[in-house]
């Protein structure tokens, strides 16, 4: 029986490779390996162009990012530039508003000035003009005490109006 099991395994393993054989030599005749070198290329084609495509758009991406890092670089200038406007702008307005702060100051205080003179003078002029009233009105009592009533009444008025003029 080991014999008849050793031609047995002989022969399968006979028949095994005779049926790959058999395989291959059919594969051969229908071109499956040309049919698969074939979907192998197109396959690595297709993988090539993928990878060239995404190369581009690697390239493009990088492109774009510079364009995009230098637009940034030229809007942080600008806005440093902006802002250094603003600044001088109002540091410049700052200066504008206390010159002027200044100068309506000092008109109010010249203003003020002239309202006092102006009220030093019209107190003087007050002043004399009731000095004047009294200075009158103590002459004529004067004079009619010392002239009496045989003096001219003409000569009384003159006098009178000649010493406003004067005080005055």
């Amino acid at each position: 029986m080991e014999e008849h099991a050793a031609a047995f395994a002989f022969d399968a393993t006979f028949y095994a490779l005779v049926g790959l054989v058999l395989f291959l030599i059919v594969l051969m005749l229908t071109g499956a390996p040309k049919m698969v070198a074939r979907t192998l290329d197109e396959r690595a084609a297709k993988i090539r162009k993928e990878l060239d495509d995404a190369r581009s758009l690697r390239e493009e991406a990088q492109a774009l990012l510079a364009t995009y890092q230098r637009k940034q670089r030229d809007a942080e200038k600008e806005a440093e530039a902006i802002v250094e406007r603003a600044k001088a702008e109002a540091k410049r307005f700052a200066e504008e508003s206390r010159a002027a702060l200044a100068a309506q100051v000092e008109r109010r205080t010249k203003m003020a000035e002239a309202k006092i003179v102006q009220a030093q003078n019209d107190a003087v002029a007050e002043v004399r003009a009731v000095a004047t009233d009294l200075a009158i009105a103590a002459s004529r009592r004067l004079v009619a005490d010392r002239i009496g009533p045989t003096e001219d009444a003409e000569v009384i008025a003159r006098s009178i109006d000649e010493l406003k003029g004067r005080l005055n």
